[in-house]
């Protein structure tokens, strides 16, 4: 498995997400655990030097799934700003979960219903450390 690479601010602020769910029973036990070994896992850098290609917080992503070729774009925001209406899908969600810290072209195993397959990042259309917003 890819070593994630996650910014400082993005780390800081999940991790205070995930405490504030787990102190709300806003997350399950099992799911706040596997995000938090996935953050702790992850190589934290400066919002500056954070890549282009790279799945952030409140970036917007286009995304694939190998399977059937169904093909989602969406936006990875906090859980209060989560609205499926709007594209924006929360961090705590498994799909957006399993693609922070991952770059364009990257393949996450998944799995559906049917038996595994794999999400891959087509595009980052938006990413707040590219377009140099870094207080989002």
């Amino acid at each position: 498995m890819k070593q994630i690479i996650i910014s400082k601010q993005d780390f800081t602020r999940i991790h205070k997400a995930i405490k504030d769910a787990k102190l709300r029973n806003a997350i399950k036990k099992e799911d706040a655990e596997k995000l938090l070994h996935e953050l702790h896992s992850a190589k934290v850098v400066e919002p500056e030097d954070i890549p282009a290609d790279l799945v952030t917080m409140n970036s917007v992503v286009k995304i694939h799934f190998q399977n059937n070729k169904t093909v989602t774009e969406f936006k990875i925001v906090y859980p209060d700003q989560a609205n499926i209406k709007e594209h924006k899908i929360s961090i705590f969600s498994p799909v957006a979960s399993a693609l922070i810290g991952y770059s364009v072209n990257d393949e996450i195993d998944w799995i559906v219903p049917s038996g595994m397959t794999k999400i891959i990042i087509d595009e980052i259309i938006y990413q707040p450390e590219a377009a140099g917003d870094f207080d989002l």
